[in-house]
């Protein structure tokens, strides 16, 4: 049995459409399968957590889930199937599809990503977990975090274009936080205007802020971004969807296992909050049985 956990309403309605493509290819393929969508995240979370437990107190296997959505879906997916034996297939269906990018996989596929799900085995990625949440992509603080509390906050615009206008309201007020950092061994005492720590390389769409970040190496790339002016952050900008940020001196790289981050500010991982520093952060290896290229 399979189960497909739907976010009928991400991508402004792509959801929907690409949750009926899979469900029309599992029929066409005659494969059991069953359908899992709630009202909001809570209510999907309960309800993939009720398909475990009726499985589990039936004896009934699941060969694996299928999650249509975006990367809030697959953040969710991920607090339910690390550490299991359940195998994690993810069709892009949002607006940013950082986490499937991650996973070497086209934003626009479908077809070819449900075909390997079903001939091939899946084999083991490396998850970030802070502070008990885990992650798929980019845990960050600074900058990009603000502009997440900015953007939550809007009204208007909907969509991808909210982040942007929160970003122009965001700048010309932005100071660059005292941070200390803690990545494994190593104490750094920095100010920084952004931090993330990659277990994947891209968030936000796109952009590559750890463009050396593996899912299979049991590190994070750690990006740290030190204070520059207003102008030169928007120069720098966008040279972060080809990764070349990472040229310029006021960026620099690390590599760790584990990073502990405190400052007087916020953190988000995959988009979703995860709270106020200090939090601490570990990748661990092979944590998620999913298929990528």
């Amino acid at each position: 049995m399979w189960g497909i956990v739907i976010n009928p309403v991400s991508g402004k309605g792509k959801g929907a459409r690409k949750g009926a493509e899979v469900i029309s290819f599992f029929a066409e393929h005659r494969l059991p399968y069953k359908i899992i969508s709630g009202v909001n995240a809570a209510d999907t979370s309960n309800k993939l957590q009720r398909f475990f437990d009726e499985r589990s107190a039936t004896g009934g296997h699941i060969q694996g889930l299928v999650a249509v959505g975006g990367d809030g879906l697959a953040h969710l997916v991920l607090q339910k199937c690390a550490l299991t034996t359940i195998p994690v297939c993810f069709i892009p269906a949002g607006t940013g599809n950082d986490f499937v990018r991650s996973l070497g996989w086209p934003v626009e596929g479908l077809d070819e990503i449900l075909r390997a799900a079903v001939t091939k085995q899946p084999s083991g990625i490396d998850l970030g977990l802070v502070d008990g949440e885990w992650f798929g992509a980019i845990l960050s603080t600074g900058f990009d975090s603000l502009c997440n509390e900015r953007a939550n906050a809007l009204k208007w615009p909907k969509g991808p274009m909210k982040y942007n206008v929160a970003m122009a309201l965001e700048l010309p007020l932005f100071k660059p936080r005292k941070y200390t950092l803690t990545l494994d061994d190593q104490v750094i005492q920095t100010e920084a205007m952004l931090i993330a720590i990659g277990n994947a390389k891209s968030y936000g769409g796109g952009m590559l802020v750890c463009p050396g970040a593996s899912l299979h190496d049991g590190l994070f790339d750690v990006m740290i971004l030190k204070p520059v002016s207003i102008p030169t952050f928007l120069r720098i900008f966008p040279r972060v969807f080809k990764g070349t940020h990472i040229q310029h001196p006021a960026v620099k790289i690390y590599r760790a296992k584990t990073a502990e981050i405190d400052a007087n500010a916020v953190a988000y991982a995959d988009g979703e909050r995860i709270g106020s520093l200090p939090v601490r952060a570990e990748c661990i290896s092979q944590a998620l049985l999913t298929w990528s290229q």
